[in-house]
């Protein structure tokens, strides 16, 4: 089971996920993804973490790309 640091890290991180890079922003998803995995983890901290999740995708999908970038 992650400790609750860890959850509050990656929360944090998610709020972030429109901000940093691609790379960073892949590491990130990942990260919330086994949290949400986790049935260790109480349901309610991963149904905070998939909403997170969730913004961040549709604030990064409704972003504005460059040529080279792709959501």
């Amino acid at each position: 089971m992650k400790p609750i640091a860890d959850t509050d890290k990656i929360c944090a991180e998610l709020e972030q996920l429109d901000r940093v890079d691609t790379v960073t922003g892949a590491i990130y998803r990942k990260q919330a993804q086994e949290i949400l995995a986790d049935t260790s983890i109480a349901l309610k901290i991963r149904q905070a973490i998939a909403d997170l999740l969730f913004q961040a995708n549709r604030r990064l999908g409704t972003a504005t790309t460059g040529n080279e970038d792709s959501y």
